[in-house]
């Protein structure tokens, strides 16, 4: 688009530097790469907990020396892993939403926006606390009570 502007005597044509058709048209793309590597992310997290899973199946566990049953493979460490590829996954679906607002947006996209960005904010936020549960369940040694039982029972 071409504006015409005067300068004195002169009149002085500015050429806008990228047409607002062609930006919306850029940052759309950019919104589609950001949300599929998102989407990529969770896929990518949801095969390898998928395949730890089978992996594990593989060889159920043994028999200790005590004559308990001990599984081989640790359900929580699995979980903690996919939980954090889902953490990254959601990021990158929000920085889309984000994105997509950035050229003249509508109250109605930025309402949509808030809402979305919400409801992701509060399933990170969960998702990120049961994250640091699982991580703190996972790096116990073997037989210690967690914190929260031994100091209620003190």
């Amino acid at each position: 688009m071409v504006d015409v502007i005067p300068v004195g005597r002169q009149i002085v044509a500015e050429e806008d530097l990228l047409p607002e058709s062609t930006l919306k048209d850029v940052v759309d793309t950019m919104v589609h790469l950001v949300e599929f590597a998102g989407a990529v992310v969770i896929v990518v997290g949801a095969l390898w907990a998928f395949l730890q899973l089978l992996r594990g199946a593989a060889s159920w566990g043994r028999l200790s020396k005590a004559g308990v049953w001990e599984p081989r493979w640790e359900f929580n460490r699995i979980r903690l892993s996919l939980g954090r590829f889902l953490t990254l996954g959601l990021e990158f679906q929000l920085a889309g939403d984000i994105l997509r607002t950035a050229i003249a947006p509508t109250f109605t996209e930025i309402g949509q926006l808030a809402a979305i960005a919400t409801i992701r904010t509060v399933l990170n936020y969960f998702l990120g606390k049961e994250i640091e549960k699982e991580r703190i369940e996972v790096e116990r040694p073997p037989g210690q009570e967690p914190a929260t039982t031994s100091a209620a029972s003190a």
